[in-house]
């Protein structure tokens, strides 16, 4: 638990931007802050750019971050020096997500009683984690700045929130009833996706469960008609949706057993949804952007001789699913 001595009642959180890519990425650490810091007042600060966390993902973050502040223009001009950024507010505590000295040293301008910043090996910081090394992922890192906040270990564990009728058509697209599981053949450059067919394959192979394939628009457009031709009995939910949104994709998420998705949003979705998940990796580092979810397994081309997504078996995926299924 936080030292009680030093529960801060206003927070400030800095970073550059967010893409919807980046957004999906540090929801744990949102949600692991928010249940360290349950009473506090959490400010989130896009310094440099656009956060999605005031538009996209704005639903994503409702109770868990007090206030948005979009293109704040704060951490770029050596000027700022010389003055209080943030019109002299003052914060408990600010955690500085970025590594860049100028844009430390400007976000220390802002009147704080605490600050955590990785910058230069903590120089400018604090507080500073126990241990030092630097994590590989993104998500590592972030949670390692939250874990110096609160003095001990953090989980991302508190609930996101739920729109009652996006519940209710996740509902209406997966009713109770079957068994489901996910699979999510897409991602951002076909290079980052498991061949379409070994999908096609691994669900003609579900025993007990009803296959439901998450496509976005243009996956449906290139992908549906193949996956309908070849698993009639599969769902496809987000072709019959009224609205896509990344919450429907979470409530939908949490209707699965399982499911099995690559390097791709989706796969952070499935993984804020909170189920077993396997997730596959070929160029891109798993030990970077692989989702951060209660129950996963990672499957990476490296292991099995190879670097693009084909050289992963699908026995290796079968497997692994059927573990998780367990």
């Amino acid at each position: 638990m936080p030292d009680p001595l030093h529960v801060p009642a206003s927070i400030l959180v800095y970073v550059g931007l967010d893409a919807v890519g980046d957004g999906l990425i540090k929801l744990p650490f949102v949600r692991a802050l928010r249940s360290a810091f349950p009473k506090a007042r959490i400010t989130w600060v896009a310094g440099k750019g656009h956060t999605v966390f005031a538009d996209t993902l704005g639903p994503l973050v409702r109770g868990l971050l007090d206030e948005v502040i979009d293109e704040a223009d704060i951490g770029s001009h050596p000027m700022e020096l010389l003055s209080r950024p943030l019109s002299g507010r003052s914060f408990d505590l600010i955690i500085d997500t970025q590594r860049r000295g100028l844009t430390t040293l400007i976000l220390r301008r802002i009147r704080h009683r605490r600050f955590i910043s990785a910058t230069a090996g903590y120089l400018f910081s604090d507080i500073r984690p126990r241990e030092r090394t630097r994590p590989a992922s993104m998500i590592g890192q972030l949670m390692q700045l939250a874990e110096a906040a609160a003095g001990c270990p953090v989980e991302a564990n508190f609930p996101l929130p739920r729109d009652p009728a996006i519940e209710a058509e996740a509902e209406r697209l997966l009713p109770a009833g079957p068994r489901y599981v996910g699979l999510a053949p897409g991602a951002g450059g076909r290079w980052k996706c498991w061949p379409l067919e070994r999908y096609i394959a691994l669900a003609a192979g579900l025993r007990d469960a009803v296959p439901v394939f998450l496509l976005g628009p243009a996956e449906a457009e290139d992908w549906a008609a193949t996956i309908r031709a070849a698993l009639p009995h599969a769902l496809l939910p987000l072709q019959q949706a009224s609205q896509l949104t990344p919450m429907l994709t979470i409530a939908l998420g949490r209707r699965l057993a399982a499911a099995v998705t690559n390097d791709s949003g989706t796969g952070h979705m499935l993984g804020a949804a909170d189920i077993p998940l396997v997730s596959l990796f070929g160029p891109t580092p798993a030990n970077k952007f692989a989702p951060l979810t209660r129950r996963a397994a990672i499957l990476r081309a490296q292991d099995f001789g190879g670097e693009a997504m084909e050289a992963i078996p699908r026995e290796a995926v079968e497997k692994a699913l059927s573990q998780l299924l367990l």
